[in-house]
């Protein structure tokens, strides 16, 4: 656990490789803990010359937890959380690979705090601001009804309907590239170290009130990769080529057969020497 920020929200980190090297902060997705960013993939990261830290958000696994239903912060403090880790963890500049509503976050600090920012792997997200969304494609119809009708709340004190729960909303997200031997490892390890996997869900109420500045991400003046699914039924492919191309400098990496997830273990390589090629700090 490290304390971090002005107020001292314990956040829960998990680190890999030498501590003298350039950090790499993994930035997961909204509702998901660090347990989604596989050891493996940590430790291919680090082998190639990163100090891997990947962390709990707020409502997420061991990291402060408050009652579900009702979060008692905003989109923006997770984003500060972020920044204040870097700062804890004494790695400014560093590089941040985020996901989704991470890889937001991490375009955002490469925005407003550029100084501590070396780096940014955006992962199966879609540009904060200044690209037209009204041009790209919708989720996926799948996933659209998913969200129209969502599936009832599972019971949160039956541990086996929980994971089985997370394992029905990773599918969805997932798409063709779902990995169903690795889905229930990783949500058994999801519930059996949350400390309410129920909070997990304040991340929507959250990111949901967000009335954030207005940003423009061809303003993004550091070393970019782009890594997109080319199955993606969040953020079809579009997104990703409309981010990589705003960017200035950026370089695309897409991923056949992946969806809305963690890069499979067949792009490891490719990743991890892609993210290598950003530069050190």
């Amino acid at each position: 656990m490290l304390p971090v920020g002005p107020d001292g929200v314990e956040l829960c980190i998990d680190e890999y490789g030498d501590p003298a090297d350039p950090l790499l902060l993994l930035v997961a997705g909204a509702a998901s803990s660090y347990d989604w960013w596989d050891v493996g993939l940590c430790e291919a990261l680090a082998a190639a010359g990163r100090r891997v830290v990947r962390y709990d958000h707020r409502d997420t696994g061991r990291s402060a937890t408050g009652r579900p239903g009702s979060p008692a912060y905003d989109a923006e403090a997770l984003q500060r959380d972020c920044a204040d880790l870097v700062l804890a963890l004494g790695g400014a500049p560093a590089h941040l690979m985020g996901l989704s509503m991470g890889g937001g976050m991490a375009q955002a600090l490469a925005l407003t705090r550029p100084e501590l920012v070396a780096s940014v792997t955006l992962v199966a997200t879609t540009a904060v601001g200044g690209v037209d969304g009204a041009t790209l494609p919708g989720p996926a119809p799948a996933l659209g009804r998913y969200f129209s009708d969502p599936p009832p709340d599972p019971d949160w004190s039956d541990r086996a309907a929980v994971i089985e729960s997370i394992i029905a909303a990773e599918r969805v997200f997932a798409g063709p590239g779902f990995d169903e031997e690795r889905a229930w490892v990783v949500a058994a390890e999801v519930v059996d170290r949350s400390i309410d996997p129920a909070a997990a869900g304040n991340h929507w109420l959250a990111v949901g009130d967000d009335d954030g500045e207005a940003l423009d991400v061809h303003a993004i003046g550091v070393p970019t990769l782009v890594v997109h699914g080319a199955a993606d039924p969040m953020f079809p492919l579009p997104h990703g080529e409309a981010l990589a191309a705003a960017v200035p400098g950026a370089r695309l990496l897409t991923v056949e057969g992946m969806g809305h997830q963690v890069p499979p273990s067949a792009a490891w390589p490719e990743l991890v020497t892609e993210v290598g090629a950003l530069g050190e700090r």
